[in-house]
């Protein structure tokens, strides 16, 4: 069956960095979109950063463009997310998903995501 296992999240002060990975299995990896969500206690999921099937289109919220990078290794079924310039707001679970159906698109959208991996904690201090 489908796992997403993320791993990567800790405690890292403002301005610091950190990367998260997410190692995928049980279906055709290279064949799908992933994205990255986040979801802080009380507030809804967000999307953050998501990725196509071949790594060559991404998209990002606004909150995380240009600090935020997406990328995958589909040799090594596993995506990325590689996290600068760190504020107290982007404290929050990160959880990977894959998309719903094949696609050349970074999807936005959590609707268009159906598999999702437990999440990392991702905390960062003033």
């Amino acid at each position: 069956q489908v796992q997403l296992v993320e791993s990567g999240g800790g405690l890292v002060q403002a301005g610091g960095s950190l990367r998260l990975s997410c190692a995928a299995s049980g279906f055709a990896f290279s064949m799908y979109s992933m994205g990255w969500f986040r979801q802080a206690p009380g507030k809804e999921r967000e999307f953050v950063a998501a990725i196509s099937q071949s790594g060559w289109s991404a998209a990002y919220a606004d909150s995380v463009n240009r600090r935020f990078t997406i990328s995958r290794d589909n040799a090594k079924n596993t995506v990325y997310l590689q996290m600068n310039s760190l504020k107290p707001e982007d404290t929050a679970k990160y959880l990977c998903a894959v998309s719903k159906r094949p696609g050349t698109r970074p999807f936005q959208g959590s609707d268009d995501y159906d598999r999702w991996g437990q999440g990392t904690q991702v905390t960062v201090s003033a």
